[in-house]
């Protein structure tokens, strides 16, 4: 699966041609399996798409539309603007950006100085943010005007010599605010080991990590997304995620520019709003949640949409119902979708399920990617027998070289080049890879363990139910018992008919004792993970009034 594969050979598993492949050392004493011939950096993608394709159309938002050559003039505003402030290769310029021409404009200047981006979720609170402008000692900010009252004092983040304020919706055109000289600065010369951008973590378990990704890391990401999903300069990919999540800055912007291909910009989802803009605008590849595929098979005007022209269809950060597969096989026999692993720590992909198995192998998040390793490793440190459980260990060109500022964290999350992702699984004599659960949510029912996943899979498959999360409920006597939280469709499901459900696809000890039913989605972080802390102490409270 990993070996060579020569560029005019077809690969029997993805719908691309896979480039030849060889072992390199890399930050130090890695060695990985890298692509021979790639780009050396993110700007170099972006330089390549304006000599190969001028003309082509590179952005739509809304009403404004930008050829590369267009993109690229703006790109020099912006780097002009950020190089009269000083910013410098290795400095670091905050996004707090939402999705619109400004967000790839401003993060493609930054990377043309040799500066580091640094993109936010504009859902982060102010806490969290004056953290991270502090951690990654963030020069200069470019921030959403609305979101003024969300910034910190400037005594809490000293470091920060300038806040550049955007009027949402406003900029045309993402250009820089005021008056901009018109000599532009030469680019800088960067090493593909260099870090290009720092996303930081969730921190459901403490403060956020900044994951260094590296032009490097990103690069394969973009060949890898290129190759296995069989992308053309000819696709048309949307992002209704949020640009600042790893998804949309690489699997999105990245890989749409690697591409020379066209973005077409959501600023934010709403499922009737989405399906008119597919229609619109052709489009032929996205990467969504699995919720917002049952968002969209619940509009009313979905089976009247034109989606023809749609091929591919990634998704990933939770599991795909089963029922919302066959739905989609169902309305739209054309599509093809695939699942992707992967983490922040993983630059996008670890894991991509090739389009053919994806009905057949829903208990599974695919094959490695071609360059990428997957290890399943128990708690000595030992890898495990095929098929056995334990916690699976990635490697390859795509994982961050560590987090920024933070070596103990470092050490502790990376061994050898493998990044220790925390997560529960398997792979299978075919060398497909299961995801049973996060090692910190796995229930401990008198003995017995359960993974939260594959309950949430049982639990999804009923027709009713939107979401599932599966946390443990204390017990005195067992320790921990199984309780579900559910949203589900027009409060029809009871507790009784989904423990029934339940009964008749896994294992009586693995059968919610337990549910509580939301009106609203389930609550998820600023990278969309869902937020199982705060179910748990709803679930806490509740037993204790």
């Amino acid at each position: 699966m990993n070996a060579a594969v020569e560029p005019s050979q077809k690969s029997p598993t993805w719908l691309g041609v896979v480039p030849v492949i060889r072992a390199e050392r890399h930050y130090g004493d890695r060695v990985m399996r890298c692509f021979v011939v790639r780009p050396k950096s993110m700007p170099a993608l972006l330089a390549a798409a304006v000599a190969t394709n001028p003309g082509a159309e590179a952005i739509v938002c809304e009403e404004e539309r930008l050829s590369y050559q267009g993109f690229d003039a703006i790109v020099n505003r912006w780097a002009a603007a950020l190089a009269e402030l000083g910013v410098k290769r290795g400095e670091r310029v905050a996004l707090l950006l939402g999705n619109g021409i400004a967000f790839p404009a401003v993060l493609f200047a930054v990377l043309r100085l040799g500066a580091i981006a640094v993109p936010i979720s504009v859902r982060e609170q102010a806490a969290p943010l004056a953290y991270i402008l502090s951690n990654c000692r963030a020069m200069v900010l470019v921030y959403d005007e609305d979101l003024s009252e969300r910034l910190p004092v400037p005594s809490a983040t000293p470091q920060l010599q300038h806040r550049i304020a955007l009027a949402h919706n406003k900029t045309r055109g993402g250009l820089p605010p005021g008056r901009v000289r018109a000599t532009v600065p030469t680019p800088v010369e960067v090493d593909e080991e260099d870090t290009a951008i720092i996303l930081y973590t969730s921190g459901t378990t403490g403060r956020p990590k900044g994951a260094m990704l590296t032009h490097l890391g990103i690069c394969h990401s973009a060949i890898h997304y290129q190759c296995c999903m069989g992308l053309t300069a000819h696709d048309r990919s949307v992002v209704a995620v949020p640009m600042s999540h790893v998804t949309g800055v690489v699997a999105l912007i990245a890989t749409v520019v690697h591409l020379a291909a066209t973005l077409i910009i959501m600023r934010e989802f709403k499922a009737a709003s989405f399906l008119e803009l597919a229609e619109a605008e052709r489009m032929t590849h996205t990467l969504l949640v699995p919720a917002m595929y049952n968002l969209c098979l619940m509009e009313p005007r979905f089976a009247q949409t034109d989606l023809s022209a749609w091929r591919i269809g990634g998704f990933g950060g939770a599991p795909m119902p089963a029922a919302t597969i066959a739905s989609l096989a169902e309305k739209l026999p054309h599509l093809r979708l695939m699942n992707a692993y992967g983490a922040t720590e993983t630059t996008s992909p670890a894991t991509l399920m090739p389009a053919p198995a994806t009905a057949e192998r829903l208990d599974s998040v695919g094959l490695p990617v071609p360059c990428g390793e997957v290890l399943v490793m128990d708690e000595a440190g030992r890898e495990v027998p095929c098929g056995m459980e334990g916690e699976l260990w990635l490697r390859g060109p795509m994982v961050v070289r560590g987090y920024w500022d933070d070596p103990a964290a470092t050490a502790e999350g990376f061994v050898a080049g493998y990044w220790r992702s925390g997560d529960v699984g398997s792979i299978d004599s075919d060398g497909y890879v299961r995801v049973l659960d996060r090692k910190k949510d796995m229930i401990n029912r008198g003995g017995y363990k359960i993974y939260s996943v594959e309950v949430e899979n049982t639990l999804m498959a009923h027709p009713d139910v939107i979401e599932a999360a599966v946390i443990a409920r204390p017990c005195p006597v067992l320790g921990e018992r199984v309780h579900a939280v559910i949203f589900r469709k027009h409060d029809q499901a009871t507790s009784e008919e989904l423990a029934r459900h339940c009964a008749g696809l896994i294992a009586d000890y693995k059968v919610p004792e337990s549910f509580s039913f939301r009106t609203t989605p389930l609550p998820r972080n600023a990278n969309g993970k869902v937020m199982k802390r705060i179910l748990k102490d709803a679930v806490s409270s509740a037993s204790n009034g």
